[in-house]
């Protein structure tokens, strides 16, 4: 019977970490969006017609959001991963790739920071393109 509510209070504890990790990205991103962010429209649009300086930076700029997005998104991950050793779910053992498993979570942490890299290196590309044409 401890065991059973044992589990359960760290399911609950697991539950609320969870939810609060969510809630983050989502006012990062409204953040991002007030800041002038641009839509996916537009950079379609200066992707294939990027000509001056300015064009360059603003692509350089969204490369550079996104990838402080996407690093977000690995810490989060990074802390899921802790907490799912510390608590380990039922059947996570069986499952190791389950959403409920530190493997999971450990994988998809490498995963962003991939990503953050390439968008990295994006920014530093259409930075270096807009420093070309000002010359």
């Amino acid at each position: 019977m401890n065991n059973v509510l044992l589990n359960w209070k760290g399911a609950i504890a697991s539950a609320m970490v969870l939810a609060a990790l969510i809630v983050v990205p989502a006012s990062k991103t409204s953040a991002a969006e007030m800041r002038g962010m641009l839509k996916s429209k537009e950079v379609k649009a200066l992707v294939a017609n990027a000509k001056t300086p300015a064009d360059h930076m603003k692509l350089a700029r969204r490369y550079a959001a996104m990838a402080e997005n996407h690093e977000a998104e690995a810490k989060e991950h990074e802390a899921l991963a802790i907490e799912y050793t510390q608590n380990p779910r039922l059947g996570s053992t069986k499952t190791p790739m389950s959403p409920n498993s530190a493997e999971h979570c450990k994988y998809f942490a490498e995963h962003c920071r991939k990503a953050a890299a390439e968008m990295s290196a994006m920014a530093a590309e259409h930075e270096a393109m807009a420093k070309s044409i000002e010359k």
